[in-house]
Order: C-alpha cells, then structure tokens, then sequence
C-alpha cells in the first residue's frame, strides 16, 4: 500500500477536472512558442553575460588573481542560491506568472550595474544580485514550461530550451571577439558593452511575458478551478485557431477528453517545511536521491570547467582574452547542439537511458583529456576538441537534470523542489570555480589541475549510474500520472467533503471530443525504477 502524499485539503472534498489531460492533448502551436520565447529566451541572456565574465577580459583593469576571477563566478553562484529559494517559495504561494517579471527585471537590474564596476567587491555584490535573479528564473520558470507544454513534447522542449543558454554564450564568444580586442575597443570598456548588451535585449522579452497567461495546474490546486477552466478553454481556441491557419481547414477541432482522464484535485494550505520534507524524504527518497545526485555533479562539472575555461588556455596554451573566444565558440556550439539534437531521445528512448549514455559518455571524454593535458600533448585545438566532445553530451545531460526535478514530485511544490535541488547543486557549484582557479594557479604544474578533471569525470560518471538504478521513467507521461498532486492520497482520496466534478467535466470544453484515455490514476512509479511504497 502506498504512503500518502499529504493530507486531503481541510474543510472541503476533492474536485474532478480534466485540465492537465485538455493540455496535454494540445498539438503544437503559436501558444506554445511564445511560452517557449518568453519565459526560455532568459537563458540566452544569462548565457551571454556570464561568458563575459568567464572570459576575464575586466582582470587586468581592476587587478584581480586568478582567484578572484574565480570568486566572481562564485558570487554569482551564491545569489542564485539565495534567488532561487525565495522566489520559488514565491512562486508556489502566489502564482508563476507573479514572479515572470519580477525575477527577469532583477536579473537585467544586476547585470547592468554589474558593467560599472569599479572594483572587485563592487563587483561582487552586483553578481550576487544578478544572480538572484536568474535563480528565480530557474525556479518558477522551469516549473511554468513544463505545466504548459504537453507531455509528448516535454522532455525535448525543456531540454532545449536549458540548452539554449549556450546559444547565448555563443553568442558571448563572438561579442567578445571584438569588445575584448583593443583593436576595436578600449581596454576598459569592452567587456562593459557587454554586460550592457543583455539587459538591452531582455527588455523586449518583459512584454512577451505580460502577454503568458497564469499556469492552469497551478490555479486548480489553489482553490481557482473556476479561473483554471476558464484559461485552458482560452488556451484551447487560440490554439484552434492557430492549427486550422496553419492547415487550411476551418473544421479543425481538437479530439474530445474521455472522461477517464479526468483526476482528483484539491486545496490544501501552503507545504510547510515539515511537509516537503515528508515528500522528499519519506515518499519519494529514491527520486530525492536521483534529483540531488543529477544537479550536483553536472553543476560541480559545468561551473569548473565554464569559469575557469579561460583560465587554462590563457595559462597552459598562453592565448590572450581577445584570440580565446575563438576556441571558446565550438565549444558553445557543442554545448547548444548537444540538447537541441538529443533532446528527442529523452522522450522517445527514455529518460533513464539517456541519462546514463549522456552522463557516462561526457565523463568518459573529460577523463581522457585529463590524460593527454598531463601528457603535455594538447595544444589549445586539441583540447578544445575534446571539450566540446565532452560536453556536446554533458550538456544535454545537465539539461535533463533540472526536467527530472521539475516533473516527478508534486504539483503544489514545484517550484520550491527545484529551488532546493538547485540551491543545494549551486553550493556544491559554487566552489567548483574557486577549486579549480586554485588548481590552475600561474600555469607552473598540470598536476593539480589534472586531478580536478578526473574529479568531476568520476562524479558525472557515478551521477548517471544513479539515475539509471533509481530514476523515473517520465517520458510521455502527464505530470500528474508521474505524481498525484498532494491533496490526493495514491492509494485513494478521503476527502472532508464530496468529490465534485469541475467545469472540464460537467461541460464538453470548445474543440473537444473523444481522446485515447490517459490512467487518470496511474502509479508514478515504474518497474524497477522506483521505491517501494510512495515512489
């Protein structure tokens, strides 16, 4: 017999609706790509900015060691912890559509003033603030993608659209290629123009976001069915319209719901502490230990490697700021390739699987340069290649790290979940720069900085051998047949009060009619993927 979730919503019974099943029946439309512009654009802007940090081109003008440069990826590291935390609470209590702009506007505030800084501490506090805000983004903005986009198509858009975040240090590369060339600028305000460049782009995305409506999972499990029900129908017949555009048929109409997709949902009180941690820790431990496990070592990888990039090629293959970003580029577009092309896999070989070939293959590379860079036969291309090797599969990798944590636990705690996995990766990756700025030191010995690299080979290594044992088989799935929401005991309600039915099932929605049947009910847990009772 299964534990339960949580306690049945207080002073009320459970309603039955058919919204996530109307969602996920949706085919892909115009909706869908402007939740996809508008709430994944950010990562291309925090791609962007955090390149220029990466490449160091401020460390002769303010004076700062390798160290310090290293203490700066750090610091922004730090404030996503702390942004992640609070607006994911946020974003749980009050909506996700609260916190679109919210988040976006500190993190643009953060990285523009970041650009006058004057010295190191300045420059601290501005990537603390900066970071908070892209903290939030990953909380609440994760959460919000994934409750819109239909199942089928889930694994590969939310990978994607984390991987798009190279894009944007792509984009860095080639930006820096002129601003920190004193050829075209002067020394001291190259890398300024570039922090200047995200906030002036991200502007625009501020009116996409007014523009993406409030998540429908999320109102019908804070007492707002009604608004829910309302949303979805408003959702249903943009994306009619849009369908029968696109195929010249003006009979279109969507498949109808079968009543058996309908679930059960109700309200409860905003999760204490107490009561996440019973879900984490008593219900679902062994999808807790899958979750900890993937965002811990992808971030301890990616921050080392990423901060530091620079670093290595400036002090062992002796390139200068400007000539870096050139071998820095393939290995941005190995890293956005890398999600966009096996991004499919996730939703049609499997979650599992391909967390485990990404995970063991990107190790597997990176043990291997280890090799050769303590050989002394690398040149900067060399070890380029096989960086972007290594994380052509890392990356999609990492990327499937944050779909993991924000589709198998419950609806009502989403956000905060990913904010806890996430802030508890970021710990763990925020010493991973200043680690390694520390094992890079002036370039005089390989030895110590080889030993970091089959450091987070062996971790990466293990991370998707752990996923493979304990994970979750999720593909195609609803998020609520992954998990019940937590005002649903698995093993059947007992409501304070009558189950009733909602709008979605009293009344055939516009568009509807008959729909293969999805298990309203279905265990989320999978054949020898997951705990014995609860997971």
């Amino acid at each position: 017999m299964s534990a339960p979730a949580a306690a049945p919503p207080a002073g009320g019974g459970l309603t039955m609706t058919s919204i996530p099943a109307r969602l996920d029946r949706l085919p892909w439309s115009r909706f869908h790509w402007m939740v996809v512009v508008g709430l994944g654009f950010v990562w291309i802007l925090d791609g962007l900015s955090v390149q220029i940090v990466a490449s160091a081109g401020y460390q002769k003008e303010l004076g700062l060691s390798s160290a310090q440069v290293g203490a700066l990826g750090t610091a922004y590291l730090v404030g996503q912890v702390i942004g992640a935390l609070v607006f994911g609470w946020m974003s749980d209590r009050y909506g996700r559509k609260k916190l679109f702009v919210l988040t976006l506007a500190v993190y643009l505030i953060g990285t523009a003033v970041s650009g006058l800084s004057m010295d190191f501490w300045f420059f601290v506090v501005w990537r603390v603030v900066a970071g908070m805000g892209i903290g939030g983004e990953y909380a609440a903005i994760n959460s919000a993608i994934d409750e819109f986009i239909p199942a089928r198509y889930r694994g590969r858009v939310d990978i994607s659209i984390n991987g798009t975040y190279w894009g944007g240090a792509a984009l860095g590369a080639v930006a820096n290629m002129f601003l920190l060339n004193t050829a075209y600028f002067p020394e001291d305000w190259g890398w300024r123009i570039g922090f200047f460049l995200g906030p002036v782009i991200g502007i625009a995305i501020i009116f996409v976001r007014r523009n993406i409506p409030e998540s429908p999972r999320w109102q019908m499990t804070h007492g707002k069915l009604g608004e829910a029900e309302a949303q979805v129908t408003e959702i249903e017949n943009a994306v009619i319209g849009h369908t029968r555009e696109q195929r010249l048929d003006h009979t279109y109409e969507l498949p109808p719901v079968d009543a058996s997709t309908e679930i059960e949902v109700g309200r409860i009180p905003q999760a204490s502490a107490r009561q996440i941690a019973h879900v984490l820790f008593r219900v679902y431990p062994r999808r807790t230990l899958v979750g900890a496990t993937m965002m811990i070592t992808q971030s301890f990888l990616y921050n080392a490697i990423f901060f530091t990039y620079a670093l290595v090629l400036q002090n062992f293959y002796s390139t200068t700021p400007a000539s870096t970003q050139y071998y820095f580029f393939p290995f941005a577009l190995g890293n956005l390739c890398g999600p966009l092309i096996l991004g499919r896999l996730f939703d049609t070989w499997g979650r599992r699987q391909m967390i485990l070939l990404t995970y063991a293959v990107s190790g597997g590379t990176l043990a291997l340069s280890a090799a050769l860079f303590h050989a002394g036969v690398l040149s900067a291309l060399t070890q380029t290649i096989l960086w972007c090797v290594a994380f052509f599969f890392a990356s999609a990798g990492a990327s499937s790290a944050y779909l993991t944590v924000s589709e198998v636990f419950p609806l009502e705690i989403r956000s905060q979940v990913i904010s806890y996995f996430f802030a508890i990766a970021q710990i763990f990756g925020a010493i991973a720069p200043l680690i390694f700025g520390v094992l890079i030191g002036t370039g005089e010995s390989r030895g110590p900085l080889t030993v970091g690299y089959y450091l987070g080979a062996g971790i990466m290594i293990a991370g998707g051998v752990i996923a493979f044992v304990f994970g979750v088989d999720a593909a195609g799935k609803s998020l609520e047949d992954i998990t019940k929401p937590m005002s649903v005991t698995p093993a059947g309600p007992t409501p304070a009060g009558p189950v009733q039915r909602g709008a979605s099932s009293s009344a055939t929605p516009v568009g509807s009619g008959p729909a293969a049947p999805t298990p309203a009910g279905s265990a989320p847990a999978e054949s020898g993927s997951a705990d014995p009772p609860g997971d």
